[in-house]
């Protein structure tokens, strides 16, 4: 059995960055060895704090980790994984030093330190001083969209979105532009609106804190559904034959399965039929679905002759 490193950071899979990070935190102060000098359990346990830190708060890392668990990400990606589009073949060992975790974490190797509370943070972060004593602002964020298809919703996937900015140069004056892609992992059944935000990603300047690079989650048009929240739709066309008489509906889910569903009711028009369990993944249960509701679309015929309109008068009135 892996290592389940939300379980040792008391988290549910759906875990924020901050969420890991406020955990982190919280549980590190507390197995510190030098809080529990001679603990070896305590030792152990803040070992496998900072691993579990180190994979969930490395976009790459927790992307496989989600996907595959532990041994898949310890092995290495092989061609027997499947389709993923992420070159990660060599595998993640963990340097096994848990005070250097701790070090770059706190910016220090005092746990019993004070530090500043969130709110004088983000106040420092926005409004810093310059050499001259100006006050340095920050520039306001850069908005984008990320852009998915329902199939890369479904299943998770990596995507490296493309950033040209301005860096300043060793010397504090000079700037070049360079490249650097920003690494976006995808959570199975992320919803249209949520956003991530990579912080101080902009133009750098010797003015100006770089702005924040934010993504909004937006749905690419799909053939075949549509998604209100975490269900599914479908629009079947039919015949009024089949409206009428019934039908098997042949549908192709985003894991390329395909779904035959009976249709023995009489269609009406607004007539709906819901399949529990294959709808999209739930953000903090990947493992439960929401539905897929099938919505009809009943197609009148444009022309009917003397005889089959007889014919139909004679069923229905008879």
């Amino acid at each position: 059995m892996g290592l389940d490193y939300y379980r040792i950071l008391h988290l549910p899979r759906c875990a924020t960055i901050a969420d890991i990070k406020k955990a982190y935190r919280k549980l590190s102060l507390k197995y510190h060895p030098d809080k529990n000098p001679g603990d070896q359990n305590a030792a152990d346990i803040f070992l496998e704090i900072a691993e579990a830190y180190d994979v969930l708060t490395d976009s790459k890392r927790k992307a496989v980790y989600d996907q595959f668990g532990e041994e898949i990400l310890k092995r290495g990606l092989t061609d027997a994984v499947g389709k993923w589009d992420v070159s990660f073949s060599l595998g993640y060992k963990f340097h096994g030093n848990a005070d250097k975790v701790f070090s770059d974490f706190f910016g220090g190797d005092n746990p019993f330190a004070e530090f500043f509370d969130l709110a004088r943070s983000n106040c420092n972060q926005r409004c810093r001083k310059g050499h001259a004593g100006q006050t340095q602002g920050q520039d306001p964020p850069i908005e984008a969209f990320l852009d998915l298809t329902l199939e890369e919703v479904f299943h998770g996937c990596i995507k490296k979105m493309p950033v040209c900015k301005r860096v300043m140069d060793e010397d504090g004056i000079t700037s070049s532009v360079r490249d650097k892609p920003l690494t976006i992992s995808v959570g199975r059944g992320w919803l249209p609106g949520t956003r991530i935000i990579f912080s101080n990603e902009g133009d750098q300047s010797s003015n100006n804190i770089p702005a924040d690079i934010v993504y909004t989650v937006r749905d690419k048009p799909h053939p075949r559904f549509r998604r209100e929240g975490t269900s599914l739709i479908h629009l079947a066309r039919v015949s009024l034959a089949q409206a009428l008489l019934g039908c098997l509906l042949s549908i192709q889910t985003l894991d390329d399965r395909i779904l035959h569903i009976p249709v023995t009711d009489i269609v009406c028009p607004g007539y709906t039929m819901i399949i529990k369990g294959e709808g999209m993944p739930l953000v903090c249960a990947p493992c439960n679905r929401g539905d897929l509701i099938i919505e009809f679309d009943i197609e009148f015929p444009c022309y009917l002759t003397p005889e089959k309109k007889h014919l139909i008068q004679k069923a229905l009135l008879s």
